[in-house]
């Protein structure tokens, strides 16, 4: 990247004085029009002449729009920085010369993202289809930043050089600006940019290089620079480059301009005083106004917080103070203050129309401004807005104040004046219209007056009455009493009124009139009776009697004495009357003395009526009034009375005071006899809330020490050993394989009580795909005894045998898992810890879902479980039981999820290499497993289904029955596995326990009899080798529908549990060391430790 030079960085330095520092610049308001076109083309061209000629700052926006080839843009020279955005939009101008433009701020966004836009500048021949006019060149040549939003550049099928331009040093990446560049392509003559331009320029010239403030800077440069070494930074206050270090030298303020100085905040109001210890006020206190500290705001702004604003906040009203307009706190309820057109709700509103003009109902101010034009009557089909019915215009009629500007340039021909507006008061003009109008009226043809009879002020911008053929009474109003500064004017059509015999009333003074009749005067030319100008007040005849105060007439109270010949008053209110028509009370005239006042203390105050009809005090002794002066004159005389009132009042107070202690009393004593009878007869008292569930009728058997015969060694765990062996029940003949758990004789009570829990769960359940208790032997260390499985854990199998399983198990051992689970979940029992290490082979046709170590058993009632901690399997879990230790069904369904994905890559780690103190974190960002090699998106989506983060959101185990029996029908087309389970013909395990042994049966055979006499002969494995499915009498069977049946109980051999390849002395050394890293204390990061019992539990599969 190529950038600008030690000879560029000079050039910078000769750009002139430094904005901060010039104190003749003019500062406008600026357009906020965007594409409208304000009548014909010569009128909107010289509307934006007249607001941006000689204009250095622009507060709001930059709007150059539909100019024609030849006119002239040279005013635009003068404007070095703009507040909004500049837009540049539909000109056949060749060139939009900007060339002073160092700074866009972008404090209000075109479209809420660009600063900067130039789209469709072009005229297009309609017979040649040729470009015969459009922007060429945009000489932005000083611009150096935009603080805020992006750019937008299209349809410009002639302008030059702009690709040149290296946007990354102007714009802030940290915001992440809106670029949208839609360069032509188009064949065009172009210069090409001067040698010194390094290859970025606006247009040919050495005048028209890119200037690098940012690109070019060295590290230690915090914002802009004027050359690539590090004396070269500029002050961290400036804005658009510098001309040297210090905050004087900016060439723009990124905050605040204080006289010349760059800063990021004005003086405050309030600094502190270190003798004082407290804050006084500051005496070179200054206001922010735009970008500039000013010492005293615009007349027609009001001050807050040491800021200019427009508006106060909300809870804040305007109130006048010395002359200056301050936002105080509302002392109680605020005025009712609405959002105008341009302010709050009514940002990118246009005008008041239909759908917004119930919001000025009954309102007294409007902070923002009114505008009234065609669209507002007629409606606005393209935002779907109707028309206005003229009357909704009376919604107005409370106006009073109007902060911004007030523009009419439509109204309903029914209506021939403005008399919504006949209580507006005052017109600030904080923002101004166009050219800087505060009050328009324009092409307005049937309005024959304006009827603005209460206003009283217009602060600030122009009034232009222009254009309005039946308008009268304007034009001799003296305009000047209104402004209040001398650079405001008036702009009024001449009118023929006069001719037509339509003037002033006769009663209106020299300052004219807003319309016909005395009550449309401005000023009167005698007095004013309420709002009509009258010759005279009613002082000594007529009704109803007045005085005149200040030229109005003010109407007598009603307490006066009307006189004849001489005034009955003197002023408004009962204390100016010259005599009382009934009493007089001190200085006021009353109806009648007052009686039994409240006065200061709370003291009653009693008064009579003397002989001349004035109020005089009773004598203190008075308690009921009086009649005249002294104690005689009390309606009362005696104290007694109130003497045995107060003594009665205590009486019964205190008579009231022992009957509720009395009757407290016996209700305690009451409470007492009850609770006594209760705990006596507790034995007879009956249930007051059943709980509904039905009774848990399951089987423990109680097994001698003698029953079983103990082989060898299987394992060992935290809390005890477990022995292969035979369960020979007492007076049959039989043999039974077994796995018998016997608990350490210095296992904890803790530990006693946990595996008695997880006795009294599987004793609990009875289901062909789930691991029961066949007994307990309660000897000096408690033994449970169950189920052998000689094939072990699904885990090792299907690790073991990936490469020969094919779809069809691993369809069928989801269902059975399903099925299993769903049992459980009917029987209320949240398992807790299903993984495929929890899940037994009886044979490869047969799974049966078992340890039962972390498993609790709901009550009716219940539908979760909080754990207390604990070592739990983490990467199994569902998420509300990592963070909330929180478990249900719903959450058996997630770690059912997981034993799928297992099965299905066969025997992987879930979240292999990350620590399980991140799986919660993962979870909550979304990740999940990936999906297996194996599976289709079929059989993926239901995994996801089963990880999803609300609980209610994932299936149930009847549905995942459902649909896995479903694809089981059809495995070839889920699942994708090469290979399949050779024919299961190694009987060792069997043949061994029966070589020695002559009678050994399996566990489900002796606990249900009856499969004994329905064993099938004719028994065939589901996969052969060539993995298709084998065909029983033309029938391809490719699901058992109910794995529980006869041919589930083929003795396919296998490895021995525990896998039998590892030899027993190894195997007992090294279990402790096994398998720890599927379950995760709780205490490390999700909450309190508790003891875990069931270590051993993911490889035992107790």
């Amino acid at each position: 990247m190529k950038f600008v030079s030690a000879g560029a960085a000079l050039l910078l330095l000769l750009i002139g004085r430094c904005c901060c520092t010039d104190p003749d610049r003019k500062v406008c308001q600026g357009m906020s029009n965007q594409l409208t076109l304000l009548g014909n083309h010569d009128h909107h061209y010289n509307n934006m002449r007249k607001v941006y000629s000689n204009c250095s700052v622009v507060l709001e926006n930059v709007e150059i729009t539909y100019t024609k080839e030849n006119q002239d843009l040279s005013f635009l020279q003068s404007i070095q920085e703009v507040g909004g955005y500049v837009l540049i939009a539909m000109n056949e101008v060749a060139t939009i010369p900007l060339v002073n433009l160092r700074l866009i701020r972008g404090q209000n966004l075109y479209e809420g993202r660009y600063a900067l836009l130039v789209m469709s500048n072009y005229n297009k021949s309609q017979s040649t289809q040729n470009f015969t006019a459009g922007l060429r060149q945009l000489q932005l040549s000083n611009l150096t930043e935009i603080m805020s939003g992006g750019v937008k550049i299209s349809f410009n099928p002639l302008l030059c050089n702009i690709e040149t331009i290296q946007w990354s040093d102007m714009v802030d990446k940290n915001r992440n600006p809106s670029m949208y560049l839609n360069l032509s392509t188009s064949k065009r003559q172009c210069g090409i940019c001067d040698s010194s331009c390094n290859g970025s320029c606006w247009a040919p010239g050495t005048d028209h290089c890119q200037k690098f403030t940012k690109l070019l800077c060295a590290e230690q440069c915090s914002r802009r620079c004027r050359g690539p070494n590090p004396a070269d930074c500029c002050n961290e206050h400036c804005a658009a480059g510098c001309t040297g270090p210090r905050a004087t030298d900016c060439l723009a303020c990124k905050d605040f301009n204080d006289d010349g100085t760059c800063k990021d905040t004005c003086p405050r109001p309030l600094i502190y005083d270190p003798q004082l210890h407290q804050e006084v006020e500051n005496p070179n206190t200054k206001y922010t106004f735009g970008a500039t500290c000013v010492k005293a705001c615009p007349h027609n702004y009001v001050v807050t917080d040491g800021s200019c604003v427009r508006s106060c906040r909300a809870g804040m009203h305007e109130v006048q103070e010395k002359g200056i307009h301050r936002c105080k706190p509302c002392e109680g309820v605020c005025p009712k203050v609405c959002d105008g057109i341009g302010v709050g709700l009514l940002t990118n509103t246009i005008a008041v129309n239909s759908s917004n003009i119930e919001s000025f109902k009954n309102c007294t101010k409007i902070n923002g401004n009114i505008i009234l034009q065609e669209s507002s009557f007629s409606g606005d089909p393209h935002y779907n807005i109707g028309p206005m019915d003229p009357e909704m215009l009376w919604n107005l009629r409370a106006v009073k104040e109007i902060t911004g500007y007030l523009v009419i340039t439509s109204w309903p021909e029914n209506m021939t004046s403005l008399s919504v507006f006949e209580n507006l008061e005052i017109i600030r003009g904080r923002s101004t219209y166009q050219r800087g109008y505060s009050l328009v009226v324009f092409k307005v043809m049937h309005v024959r007056w304006l009827g603005l009879r209460s206003l009283k002020e217009v602060s600030a911008g122009n009034v232009r009455l222009q254009i309005n053929s039946d308008l009268c009474y304007t034009r001799k109003i003296k305009w000047s009493q209104l402004f209040k500064s001398e650079t405001q004017i008036v702009k009024v059509t001449p009118e023929t009124c006069q001719l037509e015999n339509q003037t002033c009333h006769h009663e209106c003074s020299e300052d004219h009139c807003w319309g016909p009749g005395p009550s449309m005067c401005v000023s009167c030319l005698h007095v004013r009776r309420g709002d009509r100008c009258v010759a005279s007040c009613n002082l000594l005849q007529g009704e109803p009697r007045e005085a005149q105060v200040d030229g109005r007439c003010v109407q007598c109270h009603q307490e006066c004495l009307v006189q004849a010949g001489s005034l009955t008053c003197h002023g408004p209110g009962s204390a100016n009357c010259s005599k009382c028509a009934h009493f007089k009370d001190g200085t006021r005239c009353v109806s009648h003395c007052p009686h039994g006042v409240v006065g200061v203390g709370d003291s009653l105050i009693w008064k009579y009526a003397d002989k001349t009809g004035q109020c005089q005090l009773c004598d203190q002794k008075c308690i009921e009034g009086c009649s005249g002066p002294g104690p005689s004159g009390c309606k009362s005389n005696s104290q007694f009375p109130l003497a045995v009132v107060v003594v009665s009042g205590l009486l019964v107070t205190v008579i009231v005071a022992l009957l509720i202690l009395v009757l407290l009393r016996r209700r305690w004593i009451k409470r007492r006899r009850n609770l006594r009878r209760a705990l006596q007869e507790r034995e007879l008292v009956e249930p007051l809330t059943p709980s509904g569930q039905a009774p848990n009728q399951a089987h423990l058997r109680m097994l001698k020490e003698t029953d079983f015969k103990k082989d060898r060694v299987l394992g060992s765990g935290a809390f005890g050993t477990v022995y292969k062996g035979l369960w020979i029940p007492e007076e049959e003949n039989i043999r039974i394989p077994v796995a018998i758990k016997v608990l350490r004789e210095a296992t904890s009570p803790k530990a006693n009580q946990e595996v008695l829990d997880e006795a009294y769960v599987m004793a609990s359940v009875n289901h062909p795909h789930v691991c029961p208790l066949l007994g307990i032997c309660l000897t000096s260390t408690v033994q449970l005894v169950t189920q052998l499985m000689p094939y072990g854990c699904l885990l090792d199998y299907v690790r073991h045998h990936q490469e020969r399983i094919c779809g069809q198990w691993l369809l069928n051992w989801c269902v059975q898992i399903a099925k299993g689970m769903n049992y459980l979940e009917e029987r209320h029992l949240v398992h807790r810890d299903l993984a495929a290490r929890n899940v037994l082979l009886k044979n490869p046709n047969h799974v049966k879902i078992t340890d039962f170590g972390l498993a609790k058993l709901l009550t009716a009632d219940e539908k979760e479980y909080h754990s207390d901690g604990g070592k739990v399997p983490i990467k199994w879990m569902a998420l509300e039981s990592i963070l909330q230790w929180t478990y249900t069904h719903q959450s058996d369904v997630w770690s059912y999820g997981v034993t799928v994905w297992e099965l299905m890559t066969f025997g992987s780690k879930p979240y292999d290499g990350i620590p399980a103190i991140e799986i919660a974190s993962l979870l909550e960002k979304g990740e999940r497993l990936p999906q297996p090699l194996i599976c289709t998106i079929d059989v993926y989506m239901i995994m996801v289904k089963c990880w999803m983060i609300d609980p209610s959101s994932r299936p149930k185990f009847k549905d995942l029955v459902r649909e896995f029996a479903q694809m089981a029908r059809d495995p070839s087309r889920y699942l994708i596995v090469q290979g399949s389970l050779p024919s299961p013909s190694d009987r060792r395990l069997y043949s061994r326990l029966l070589s020695s042994d002559e009678g050994v049966v399996d566990a489900d055979e002796y606990l249900q009899p009856y499969k004994r006499h329905n064993r099938q002969q004719n028994r065939q494995p589901f996969c052969t080798t060539n993995g298709h499915p084998v065909v029983q009498n033309g029938i391809p069977d490719r699901y058992i529908s109910e794995p529980s049946q006869s041919e589930l109980d083929n003795d396919f051999t296998g490895h021995e549990y525990l896998n039998q390849v590892v030899n027993d002395t190894s195997w007992s050394s090294s279990l402790l060391d096994i398998c720890n890293p599927n379950y995760e204390n709780l205490t490390q990061g999700w909450g309190p430790a508790s003891p875990n019992s069931s270590i051993e539990t993911q490889l035992l599969h107790f």
